[in-house]
């Protein structure tokens, strides 16, 4: 498709052309957003088998989505015909939009966008897709750092609503606003997220994780028991110990060991020596045959059954109640931190990791004096500041305030 052809299937936007660098999975994936929405996208990557990879891959998707019903061949066509596979940078050199997804690499990152500026117009957005890397830094390497901008999406890309948009210190409002507008017009739910470590969702999901290894490693209760509270008293589509395994313990382990060092060791995101120990034994879940659940003898699907949990329900409202509130505490101090709003981290957790209710509307709905009261209970327990209340839940308990209207 030429670029005018591009410019007549998005009249209103002045996004035409949408460089994508790197072809593996999250690449490819934006790439057929972009595409579905009407833009001519260059999928750029310095090597050609991946290049390859994607193109049958994408063709592997539409062929479901057209056996499912949800386009047609004419559709196929279009969105095929919208995307050019090209492996040298300069070719992205026309495009309005690049977006990176390569390696969480701050210095690699750096270089790339570099190259890139050499090469695109003075008006082009530089936007990476990073998911725990300072989008100020990646902005620092570029003589016109106003056009950077953080623009991450959640995998898979073209199923997943979330995409949040993080504008560094010197990001200027037009990219933001441009961005916004943009990313909706693809059909996305966009919240906008201050640059601080994980943005919205890495870094309010960590107690998901990190509180639940927590009552295992207490001797509470076992993998198959909290992730059966969590999964049949919270209503959470996985437990904590079959997404870590889902995700990889390796990669979990890593994002909760970056956001603890980003945060100058605040033990709210302490990591765990479980989580490290299963990592370093080579148990990263699925992926390897082996993590919490044992993968090797039978399918996937029939891991979690076949691990036999308490089913004690009132175990299991202790192991929940624990957990949520905090979760519910991580998401008020990221308002009162003002690193979202309410509706956007709201927003992030519900169409980001698929949470069953947005957390602060969570915390309306168990009450925000019930949210005080467990925090304080668990710091009276322990004394470790990892439990300490959020100044915004005890400000709003004095004032009898909620998070949304009632």
């Amino acid at each position: 498709m030429s670029d005018q052809q591009s410019a007549i299937n998005n009249p209103q936007s002045p996004i035409k052309t949408v460089g994508i660098i790197g072809a593996g999975t999250m690449g490819s994936g934006i790439a057929q957003v972009a595409a579905t929405a009407g833009c001519l996208v260059k999928l750029f990557d310095t090597h050609q088998a991946a290049l390859d990879k994607a193109k049958v891959a994408l063709e592997k998707i539409l062929n479901r989505l057209i056996e499912k019903g949800r386009i047609d061949a004419g559709e196929k066509n279009r969105i095929q015909g919208n995307i050019q596979y090209v492996n040298t940078l300069n070719e992205l050199a026309n495009a309005d939009l690049t977006i990176e997804a390569i390696i969480e690499n701050l210095e690699i990152k750096k270089k790339v966008f570099q190259e890139l500026e050499t090469y695109v117009s003075e008006t082009s957005i530089i936007a990476s897709n990073t998911s725990s890397l300072s989008i100020a830094s990646i902005a620092a390497s570029l003589e016109k750092p106003e056009r950077c901008i953080g623009i991450h999406f959640f995998n898979p890309a073209p199923l997943m609503k979330l995409v949040e948009v993080i504008p560094a210190v010197q990001t200027s409002q037009d990219i933001l606003d441009i961005c916004t507008q943009e990313i909706t017009r693809w059909k996305k739910v966009v919240a906008v997220a201050k640059d601080t470590p994980g943005f919205i969702v890495n870094r309010v999901a960590r107690p998901f994780y990190g509180e639940a290894l927590r009552i295992y490693e207490e001797g509470i209760a076992d993998f198959a028991t909290i992730d059966w509270a969590m999964k049949n008293i919270g209503g959470f589509r996985m437990g904590p110990f079959e997404l870590m395994d889902f995700i990889g313990n390796d990669i979990n382990y890593t994002v909760t060991e970056t956001v603890f060092n980003a945060f100058y060791q605040d033990p709210r995101y302490k990591p765990s020596f479980t989580q490290q120990r299963y990592s370093q034994a080579g148990y990263l879940g699925r992926k390897s045959g082996r993590g919490y659940y044992d993968y090797r003898d039978e399918k996937a699907d029939n891991a979690f059954a076949k691990a036999d949990p308490t089913s004690n329900k009132i175990l299991g409202n202790k192991i929940f109640d624990r957990i949520l509130v905090m979760l519910i505490n991580e998401a008020a101090d990221a308002l009162f931190w003002n690193i979202a709003s309410a509706e956007d981290i709201d927003n992030a957790m519900t169409k980001g990791v698929n949470y069953p209710k947005g957390l602060l509307a969570w915390a309306d709905e168990k009450g925000v004096d019930w949210c005080v009261s467990q925090m304080d209970i668990l710091y009276d327990e322990y004394h470790e500041d990892r439990y300490r209340c959020s100044p915004l839940l005890r400000r709003m308990n004095r004032e009898g305030k909620t998070f949304f209207k009632q």
